[in-house]
């Protein structure tokens, strides 16, 4: 309800400015000059849209505080992991509406650290979607911001990737030890989103 409270009366503050600076009073006599009413009124509205951006930035803080405290924080990330199973894009999708993206291990350290989270936070998953693909061109994995890939970890023992054009998704696999595999993006598996700290 508090949480409501807020933007409740931001929004009402702005309509009663709103409809106060459009109609002219009827009780005053003296009316203002054009250009001083105008110049207020442009005040009042930066005033209230400075107001909004923070508010809005305040709920946005507070939203990664929730998945944070829901997840883990590393690397100047706060990473999630999803249960309900999800193709590829269904999974990048739901990351990005949540706010964040599919997680891409950057390093060693952070693919460990990822591996670590999806066995603790879901036991008994074999596998999780990653922010890797190679969809566009085969062979040149990007994360899902289209940018190139420089740290892999695939599973060499599989013979991964495989190379196929039909496997152009990567699972990191906690069975594996961590270990990276291509695979079909229609495939349904678990997904970890990851939110950048600001």
């Amino acid at each position: 309800m508090a949480r409501l409270a807020l933007p409740v009366f931001l929004v009402l503050c702005f309509s009663l400015l709103h409809f106060s600076c459009s109609r002219p009073s009827r009780t005053r006599k003296a009316v203002l000059p054009r250009q001083s009413g105008a110049a207020e009124e442009d005040d009042v509205m930066s005033q209230l849209e400075r107001l909004w951006q923070e508010v809005n930035s305040l709920k946005e803080m507070q939203a990664l505080q929730t998945v944070c405290l829901r997840g883990i924080k590393a690397h100047r990330k706060c990473y999630l992991t999803i249960e309900e199973p999800k193709h590829y894009h269904e999974a990048n999708e739901d990351c990005i509406a949540q706010g964040g993206t599919l997680a891409t291990p950057r390093d060693m350290m952070e693919n460990n650290d990822l591996r670590d989270y999806a066995k603790r936070s879901a036991p008994g998953s074999k596998d999780f979607w990653i922010g890797v693909a190679d969809i566009v061109k085969e062979g040149q994995y990007v994360d899902v911001n289209s940018l190139p890939v420089n740290y892999f970890n695939w599973d060499r023992s599989k013979k991964q990737p495989t190379g196929t054009k039909r496997e152009s998704c990567v699972a990191l696999s906690v069975a594996a030890q961590g270990k990276w595999y291509d695979e079909v993006c229609r495939s349904l598996k678990k997904y970890i989103c990851e939110y950048i700290i600001p």
